[in-house]
């Protein structure tokens, strides 16, 4: 029985450490988000390559999974800013990790706050969690979740209000996903850039880029 017992904690003792570990890497994975924030704001191509995986797994805030290779090409594709267009900037709150070995959950309340010219703002919130795997001594996000903070509710309200909270990506699309005109309830505007791009302006004033079927 003595033995028994020892065996029984030494296995407590185990898996305590295997689920519990702390996150030794913590550190540079917050750099590691930060510094892509920073730079997705920007969408910088360089930043995002350096962040996701290869084989990485996405899925947007509208319900639409997509991958690496889709990733970048809308990144890519996206039209530089210019003097007057609004500026995103995306920051991290709320964050927790934490680390299995090689692997790490990265979960937080993604900010993300537009400015126009005029100096309005528009705040979007998201909760993100990201799987990060160490492969060669460096992190990258395999698996990527996003999902919209849908705005409070009056709490006098008798029923749910029927806005709903628009989906916030860290990269240009090209999937159709946001360009489909059923699932929207207002006309959109597409312009053809100078470059052959597609794209409309969002509510809170960024373009969004779609299919090239849009702008004829």
């Amino acid at each position: 029985m003595k033995i028994k017992a020892i065996f029984v904690v030494f296995v407590l003792v185990l898996c305590s450490s295997s689920f519990g570990q702390d996150a030794r890497d913590a550190a540079d994975l917050t750099k590691l988000l930060n510094d892509f924030l920073a730079g997705a704001g920007k969408n910088d191509p360089a930043i995002h390559d350096r962040f996701w995986a290869d084989d990485l797994i996405y899925t947007r805030s509208a319900g639409v999974r997509t991958n690496k290779e889709e990733l970048m090409k809308g990144v890519r594709s996206a039209e530089p800013k210019k003097e007057g267009d609004p500026t995103t900037v995306f920051t991290a709150e709320d964050v927790k990790i934490q680390q299995y070995g090689n692997t790490a959950v990265v979960a937080f309340r993604l900010v993300s706050t537009t400015t126009k010219a005029d100096g309005t703002k528009t705040v979007g919130n998201n909760l993100n969690t990201g799987t990060f795997v160490k492969r060669k001594g460096e992190w990258r996000a395999v698996a990527w979740q996003s999902t919209v903070v849908p705005p409070p509710q009056p709490a006098t309200a008798a029923v749910p209000t029927t806005g709903a909270a628009k989906p916030v990506t860290l990269a240009a699309s090209t999937s159709t996903e946001a360009s489909d005109p059923k699932t929207e309830t207002v006309d959109r505007k597409y312009v053809k850039g100078p470059r052959g791009g597609c794209y409309y302006m969002s509510t809170g004033g960024s373009k969004v880029y779609v299919d090239k079927k849009f702008c004829p």
